[in-house]
């Protein structure tokens, strides 16, 4: 209810429109041309319609000549539709140096949960101590993860390997 509530108060409707003169597009598309406001609405009202101001950094504002309702749908389904073409965030897997095959085998699995969402995945590998000496290994681990990934699902690596002060990360999406 409340994100309904934020869309109608930024949407300028009818006498809401504070701009002397409008740039006015009927509900077919076509373009009327610029006019006072107070033949817009006329307009509007003799169609049965309401006058929506679409723009607002454009001088003239361009009104159309549409049904709020009908109006506010689209809108909804429009920032609907974007939502959906996000990619998501980025889910994070966490390898240690020491980590078993069957582990290894489970955090796999959990980033091809992960992808298959529409998530990014970032792979960490945290070294300590001695272990940052032997990052040859480390790499080992974790290209034997992506092999095992790559049985689960397709990836593409969207940023590579990288060496960090703490440990090695990379991330990967779904291709």
């Amino acid at each position: 209810m409340r994100r309904q509530k934020n869309i109608i108060e930024r949407i300028l409707v009818n006498q809401r429109i504070r701009a002397r003169r409008v740039r006015v597009i009927d509900e077919t598309g076509k373009q009327l041309g610029v006019m006072d406001l107070v033949k817009a609405l006329r307009t509007a009202r003799e169609h049965n319609l309401d006058l929506i101001q679409v723009t607002k950094k454009v001088e003239p504002p361009v009104c159309k000549i549409l049904n709020y309702g009908k109006f506010l749908y689209w809108e909804k389904k429009k920032k609907k539709a974007a939502k959906a073409h996000q990619v998501g965030e980025i889910k994070g897997i966490r390898l240690r140096f020491s980590i078993s095959l069957h582990d290894l085998e489970i955090r796999a699995r959990q980033a091809e949960k992960f992808l298959r969402k529409g998530n990014k995945v970032r792979v960490e590998m945290k070294l300590r101590g001695r272990e940052k000496a032997l990052g040859n290994f480390a790499k080992e681990k974790i290209n034997k993860f992506l092999e095992v990934l790559e049985g689960l699902i397709p990836y593409k690596i969207e940023r590579g390997l990288r060496r960090q002060p703490r440990g090695l990360t990379m991330i990967i999406t779904k291709e």
